[in-house]
C-alpha cells in the first residue's frame, strides 16, 4: 500500500539549543521510500550522520524563539505483517554479530529479572516464533493499552507492576521477556495506518528462524500498513528527538499516515 505519513514539531527554545532528531525513514525490505519533504523554520544548517542501529539521524542547533520541524514522506509499505509460526529458536553462536546487542539487559528492559516469569508464560511452547506470539498474547491480555497514560517511558519490570501503558512500555515488556530466553529482540518506532488516537506508534521485532518478526501487544490482529523510522534496544535509542541545554518548551506534535490512491506522479 501507498502511505503519505507526517510528523510536524513545535518548539519554543529560551535560548540557542542543540538537537539530534530522528525523523526521517530509511528504504529497507518492508518499505520504500518514494519522496520525502524535511522543512525547518527559521532554516538552520543541519548534518546527518548514521547512528549503530542504521537510524538516519540529523544534527542541528535550533536559535531562540519559534522553531518548527515539518517533515513528510511518500512510501510503499507492506499491506500484511509476515507471520511464520514454524520459525525457529536460532542458537546464540549462530546468530550474526550485529544482532548480539539485542539479546543484552538494556536500560528499559531488564531481561535479567524476568526469566522464571517469561518460562512460565511459554511452557509447552517450541523455542522460536511460538514462544514470542504466546508472550505478545499474554501481553495484550494482561497488561492494559492506555493511550497518553505515561509522558516518559517505563521500564519493564514498572509495567508489569502496574499493568498498564502505552504502546512503548509495552513493548519493552516483550523485549525483556523474550531476551530472557535467549530470544534477540528489539524497540521499532514508526507510524501505523489506522491507529486511534494518532500518534508515534512502538512496537517490537524478534529475530527467530533466521530473520527479524513483528510482534505488537496493542494489536489484536497484527496488522500491515507499519513505517518503520527508528530502531533500537529500547526506547533510550530511539527517542524522535532529543534537546540538549537549555530547557525548551516542546507545544505542540501533529502525526499523520494517510492512505494514498497510488504512487506519486
Amino acid at each position: 500500500m501507498w502511505i503519505q505519513t507526517t510528523c510536524n514539531l513545535e518548539f519554543e527554545m529560551g535560548d540557542s539549543t542543540p538537537l539530534i532528531l530522528m525523523l526521517r525513514p530509511r528504504s529497507g525490505e518492508q518499505q520504500w521510500i518514494a519522496r520525502e519533504a524535511y522543512t525547518l523554520t527559521p532554516s538552520v544548517q543541519v548534518v546527518e550522520f548514521t547512528d549503530i542501529f542504521g537510524n538516519l539521524c540529523q544534527r542541528m542547533i535550533a536559535p531562540a524563539g519559534h522553531f518548527t520541524i515539518q517533515t513528510s514522506a511518500v512510501l510503499m509499505t507492506a499491506d500484511y505483517v509476515d507471520k511464520e509460526p514454524s520459525a525457529s529458536f536460532v542458537d546464540i553462536q549462530n546468530l550474526p554479530d550485529s544482532v548480539l546487542s539485542f539479546l543484552r539487559p538494556s536500560r528499559y528492559c531488564e531481561s535479567d529479572r524476568f526469566g522464571d516469569l517469561a518460562l512460565d508464560i511459554v511452557a509447552g511452547d517450541p523455542p522460536g516464533y511460538d514462544q514470542v506470539m504466546t508472550i505478545s498474547e499474554w501481553i495484550r491480555n494482561s497488561v492494559r493499552y492506555v493511550p497518553g497514560s505515561s509522558e516518559y517511558p517505563l521500564s519493564a519490570a514498572e509495567v508489569n507492576a502496574q499493568r498498564e501503558g502505552v504502546c512503548r512500555d509495552l513493548a519493552h515488556l516483550g523485549i525483556a521477556l523474550c531476551r530472557s530466553i535467549s530470544i534477540p529482540a528489539r524497540l521499532v518506532v514508526g507510524y501505523l495506518y489506522g491507529l486511534e488516537p494518532m500518534d508515534m506508534h512502538a512496537w517490537f521485532e524478534a529475530y527467530v528462524g533466521d530473520r527479524w518478526y513483528t510482534f505488537d501487544p496493542t494489536d489484536e490482529e497484527l496488522r500491515g500498513g507499519r513505517v518503520a523510522v527508528a530502531y533500537g534496544r529500547d526506547a533510550a535509542d530511539v527517542a524522535i528527538y532529543h534537546q540538549f541545554g537549555p530547557p525548551a518548551i516542546y507545544s505542540s506534535m501533529d502525526v499523520r499516515a494517510e492512505l494514498l490512491a497510488g504512487p506519486p506522479d
